[in-house]
């Protein structure tokens, strides 16, 4: 069946997306506003304007949104293709459910149908619609994103651990520069993500509840005595919210661009992970595992090619093009509002969904690599020049005022062997202390403090 989806969202990777379906899917939108319309009736029957509701007709409230099924998300399809309009169609869904009776025996319960005229009462669409996206947002990042998130922070943490020894080569300008570890590299995404991670887990989604154009103009007019504004407050809040009190006919999309930019943030650190990885491995500093059955060129046997990095990278430049674009749009709207916004919302779930697609890929990525010591100690052995900057910042510290020059002139465009960089020291006008401290530099153990830094990390 997936081999006929259009989107490889629902085909090729829909294993992987699949845990989104429940928070973004059209029937996982029906869903959540439909409990936000039935909560709302449960929340007006607080206020006096309409009689407090019995245990048992609040149950019968509650178990309408708990068995909210695919032939009651039919049934509201139903109704749009006649009103062209889907909150006027879960309007009509959630009337056809209260009309109806009732029946407990040795209760007095009256027939839900009295709360039919209360349905929708006093609100806009996008009140609906708002606090139903807003809450797949935040229960879709507690459920899916985070623990995703958190799963490749500890993977990542784990090869730091690992690899927090192993001296590398590393590369400004894309030249030979001073020793690190390849541990360290790690590290310095961990502490990245950890930070984007931090915010990511803290936010507070924004939602509305303020009717036609922001005024609660028809909830006033009908019910001057309610305090809307608390209402609104205690309503939104309710949900785990956060209630955005001066809106138009839309809440401002500001709030959720802002934790679309967090992930965004995120993904364009994982991209510059991938790229360091793929480099890493045609470097030959990582090699890869080589899986029975699985072929890397339908042309060149030999080949082991880093598609789990290659697969990321792809989906997170997808994923970061939404997330711009929902930082484009949806912070303008014409006037009060228009339908333009409401489509680009309905793909929440493919930015997301690539996202976790990349982090799922860079997960397995990361289990099939591994560092060739062999490989980072030969060339870490046939460069000694990358110590100068120890040795002309120890002599430095001696007072050597030339001390740069002196290296710069022996060093600078030339490869330099051990005996060579030996001989030199052996050559230097310095005290015996010094010049043992100079011999003791090499390009395995000039790393600095990078195990350490690397254990703060990951601590």
């Amino acid at each position: 069946m997936t081999l006929h989806f259009l989107s490889p969202l629902d085909g090729r990777y829909a294993e992987i997306a699949a845990p989104l379906i429940d928070y973004f899917s059209e029937f996982a939108f029906l869903r959540d506003r439909v409990r936000v319309e039935l909560d709302f009736l449960l929340g007006l029957s607080k206020t006096g304007l309409i009689r407090p509701l019995s245990d048992f007709e609040s149950a019968q409230l509650t178990a309408i949104q708990k068995n909210f099924s695919f032939a009651d998300a039919e049934s509201i399809v139903a109704y749009e293709k006649k009103t062209r309009h889907d909150v006027k169609a879960i309007e009509y869904f959630i009337q056809s459910k209260l009309n109806f009776k009732p029946v407990e025996l040795g209760t007095s319960d009256k027939a839900l149908q009295e709360l039919i005229p209360w349905i929708h009462f006093g609100l806009t669409s996008e009140d609906t619609n708002s606090l139903g996206q807003a809450l797949a947002l935040k229960e879709s990042r507690d459920a899916i994103i985070l623990p995703a998130l958190n799963a490749l922070i500890e993977n990542l943490s784990d090869l730091a651990d690992d690899y927090k020894a192993i001296p590398m080569l590393a590369r400004t300008h894309g030249q030979f520069a001073v020793p690190t570890t390849l541990g360290k590299e790690f590290a310095v995404f961990i502490a990245r993500l950890k930070k984007t991670r931090d915010e990511i887990a803290v936010f507070r989604f924004e939602a509305k509840l303020t009717g036609a154009v922001g005024n609660f103009n028809a909830l006033q007019a009908a019910a001057p005595q309610v305090d809307w504004i608390a209402f609104s407050e205690n309503f939104v809040s309710g949900f785990g919210l956060e209630p955005n009190l001066l809106t138009t006919q839309i809440l401002p999309y500001d709030n959720w661009v802002r934790y679309f930019d967090l992930i965004r943030l995120t993904n364009s650190i994982l991209m510059d992970f991938a790229q360091d990885v793929w480099r890493y491995i045609s470097d030959g500093y990582l090699k890869q595992a080589v899986i029975a059955g699985e072929v890397g060129s339908s042309t060149m046997p030999q080949k082991v090619n880093p598609i789990d990095f290659e697969n990321a990278e792809g989906n997170l430049g997808i994923a970061n093009s939404l997330f711009i674009h929902y930082a484009q749009k949806l912070t303008v709207s014409r006037l009060q509002r228009d339908l333009s916004d409401s489509t680009v919302r309905r793909t929440f779930g493919s930015g997301l969904g690539h996202s976790l697609i990349a982090w799922t890929n860079l997960q397995r990525g990361l289990k099939r690599i591994a560092p060739d010591e062999e490989k980072l100690n030969a060339e870490l052995n046939a460069h000694w020049e990358v110590v100068s900057e120890g040795a002309q910042t120890i002599l430095r510290a001696v007072g050597k005022s030339d001390a740069y020059e002196t290296l710069k002139e022996k060093t600078r465009g030339q490869v330099l062997t051990e005996a060579e960089y030996l001989d030199w020291c052996a050559s230097i006008d310095v005290d015996v202390e010094t010049r043992e401290t100079l011999k003791k530099l090499s390009p395995q153990n000039y790393i600095g403090l990078a195990i350490e830094l690397t254990k703060k990390v990951i601590a």
